[in-house]
């Protein structure tokens, strides 16, 4: 049973997500009704994925043929950076909510704040109004520096509920890990397992995958779980995807912890990712 965690702005978010980058078409939807057998109840897609449309249908599909509740299952998307201007912003959450077919987003981040465009703090106050609106119900960001962070929430008083960053153990991100939570914002992590870099033969996490008899991404994901980070693990093979999922049974010590995030390295993002350069329209 995955755990719920509670938001700045009094909604719950489960522990653990499922990602849906790069998956599109059939493939797409066939992983998301997957992921939402195997126990998952945060899906999460974006405008630049190209897969609303399949994750809306997989979910309406699922809640309609298990009988399960809409509340049980959290969607959220991401905004792009080209629509970033405040009514383009307005507009591009509208066109988000017609592609998922939902009656409403749980959860829309702005995906990249874009600082050389200067419009992200736009976009934040379109998020608010959408949530006043009631086409969104829970409002964040993704890849927001703490400079940021710190000029929206200065320019309109309201704290994002969520920050998705890149996290895994070569980029364990602890800066950014203590303003979230000096600021209430829970951490959320893409690319959790490192993607094709993922560690897992490497001695801190090998080793604690013997010692607790798990996989090697097992340990990862309880690693961010020990954090307090939200993973967003990505995989369209059903087995996988409970194997992700079920980290509920064991604890790693605070020693194999520490060792995990001492992996970290100055260099260790994926690809040259600095929000404070990357653009990504």
């Amino acid at each position: 049973m995955i755990e719920n965690l509670t938001l700045n702005d009094g909604h719950a978010l489960p522990a653990i997500g499922f990602g849906t980058y790069p998956l599109r078409g059939e493939e797409c939807y066939s992983a998301v009704r997957s992921a939402l057998d195997a126990g998952y109840r945060l899906i999460d897609s974006a405008v630049n994925y190209g897969n609303e449309e399949e994750v809306g249908r997989a979910v309406r599909e699922w809640l309609a043929d298990t009988g399960t509740a809409r509340d049980e299952v959290t969607v959220q998307t991401k905004l792009p950076g080209r629509h970033h201007g405040f009514e383009a912003a307005l507009a591009s959450g509208r066109e988000s909510l017609a592609a998922l077919g939902l009656d409403r987003i749980d959860v829309l981040l702005i995906h990249w704040p874009n600082p050389s465009v200067g419009k992200y703090h736009e976009a934040w106050r379109a998020l608010l109004e959408l949530r006043e609106q009631g086409v969104v119900r829970t409002v964040g960001t993704s890849n927001f520096t703490q400079e940021h962070l710190a000029r929206i929430i200065g320019e309109t008083g309201v704290t994002p509920a969520i920050n998705q960053i890149e996290l895994h153990p070569y980029f364990p991100q602890a800066q950014m890990r203590a303003e979230h939570a000096r600021l209430g914002i829970v951490t959320q992590a893409w690319s959790p397992l490192g993607k094709r870099s993922a560690p897992f033969e490497v001695g801190a996490v090998a080793d604690a995958a013997r010692t607790h008899a798990v996989t090697p991404a097992q340990v990862i994901l309880r690693w961010h779980h020990q954090l307090g980070s939200v993973p967003l693990p990505k995989s369209a093979r059903p087995e996988r995807q409970a194997a992700n999922l079920d980290i509920g049974g064991f604890a790693l010590t605070d020693a194999e912890v520490a060792a995990i995030s001492a992996l970290g390295k100055p260099d260790g993002r994926l690809f040259d990712g600095d929000p404070d350069r990357h653009e990504e329209m």
